[in-house]
């Protein structure tokens, strides 16, 4: 068993993970599909720009089908549609006592522990902006909050050392026993900036437009509805206060929250989500049914109405299918929250 902390998937995340991990002196393997990016890590190193820091780090990346041996720390950093896929393609590669990491958007640590168990399964919030810009480079825009934490909250030898390796990257990452909070957090957070990616703008402009609030507002209420639900004590993080969206708050603290969501975004180089480049800039389709349906499916079997939620998933449809970003496509969002 190799001691060599593989990374699946050398993008926007994985690639930033792994670029401090390395030039911290850990062992470190990027696995990434595209073929010209492992090529140029492999023959320059990574490069991380941006204004928080900049330096360009020797790395060793690989295509999945080259990678030998076994590990047992594997981060996993790929979009969420390719979830189930990545975890079949590294489950031969894992320890006997090795465990899967999930630094993703989304719930994915519930296909994780489906396919390989939830005792293999590590959760992991991440709320940094960094955006893949090229072959071999990276932009990290900003910092955000980094959090760990065992599936059950237990606090394990595995968690505590998944915890040191995250803190090289972010000195103030949170070892929790609740990382389902914060996981279900995002998932309020990460509807509003699905919403945001229907329009040219930036997130904090999305954010800003006072005659859009109901949809972040609309939107984080039914994500917070689901997620008491199931049972889960949501979490806060940059800006997102997930008290401000639940049954009894005014929608003057659901702006409040919203306000300083819009705060923490106009301190980054990176002015747009990451499905908003996937549409505009990558032109491929976007993490929405993998990383966001999934809150439609759970709102039905716990009887929730999600009628934003739905009518979202069906406009990022439309714009992946052609249909132009534009205000008009979120005023669309908006006419469902009247």
């Amino acid at each position: 068993m190799s001691d060599t902390i593989l990374i699946w998937g050398a993008g926007a995340i994985g690639g930033t993970l792994g670029a401090y991990l390395a030039r911290a002196g850990e062992e470190v393997l990027l696995v990434d599909v595209e073929a010209q990016h492992v090529a140029a890590i492999n023959e320059h190193g990574l490069a991380i720009e941006g204004p928080v820091e900049s330096f360009t780090q020797p790395m060793k990346a690989s295509l999945p089908a080259d990678v030998t041996g076994t590990f047992k720390t594997v981060i996993l950093a790929v979009k969420a549609q390719h979830t189930a896929d990545a975890v079949e393609a590294l489950r031969p590669l894992l320890a006997p006592d090795g465990y899967v990491v999930s630094a993703q958007n989304g719930l994915n640590e519930l296909t994780i522990g489906r396919l390989i168990g939830p005792e293999r399964t590590i959760g992991c919030f991440v709320n940094f902006g960094a955006d893949w810009l090229e072959p071999g480079k990276i932009l990290l825009g900003n910092r955000g909050k980094v959090a760990i934490g065992e599936l059950d909250g237990a606090m394990t030898d595995r968690v505590r050392e998944v915890h040191r390796l995250f803190s090289i990257y972010e000195p103030a990452a949170e070892l929790t026993d609740n990382i389902w909070g914060y996981l279900w957090g995002k998932m309020g957070y990460g509807g509003m900036l699905f919403a945001t990616a229907l329009t040219p703008a930036s997130m904090s402009d999305n954010f800003a437009s006072a005659r859009h609030a109901p949809v972040f507002e609309g939107l984080g209420r039914e994500v917070m509805a689901v997620a008491r639900a199931r049972g889960v004590t949501p979490l806060g993080f940059n800006g997102f206060d997930p008290q401000a969206f639940m049954p009894g708050a005014s929608s003057a603290d659901a702006r409040r929250s919203i306000a300083a969501m819009e705060e923490h975004n106009r301190h980054t180089a990176k002015t747009h989500s990451g499905v908003w480049r996937d549409i505009a800039v990558r032109k491929r389709k976007t993490e929405v049914d993998a990383q966001f349906a999934i809150i439609a499916d759970l709102a039905a079997e716990a009887g929730v109405a999600t009628p934003i939620t739905l009518r979202l998933i069906e406009l990022v449809h439309e714009v992946e299918n052609g249909r132009p970003q534009a205000w008009d496509v979120l005023d669309d969002l908006l006419s469902t929250c009247s």
